[in-house]
């Protein structure tokens, strides 16, 4: 599934935010941070809770990105 995430760096950053600081307060884990960077497939699970703390809606964070065919 092609789905970038730049946006939600930008709004990790605006929230004062850290990679760091989320992992160390577990609201996700290391491996779906990876998935995040790679622009794999994560669960709605851990765009929730992004979305909780970033206190925002999952368009402000990701985006699809068609396959070029």
């Amino acid at each position: 599934m092609p789905m970038r995430y730049d946006k939600l760096w930008k709004q990790i950053d605006k929230k004062g935010l850290t990679q760091y600081k989320i992992l160390k307060a577990k609201i996700i884990t290391a491996t779906t941070m990876q998935k995040l960077r790679e622009g794999k497939t994560v669960t709605t699970e851990s765009i929730a809770k992004l979305c909780k703390i970033l206190e925002c809606q999952p368009g402000d964070i990701m985006e699809y990105v068609p396959d070029d065919q």
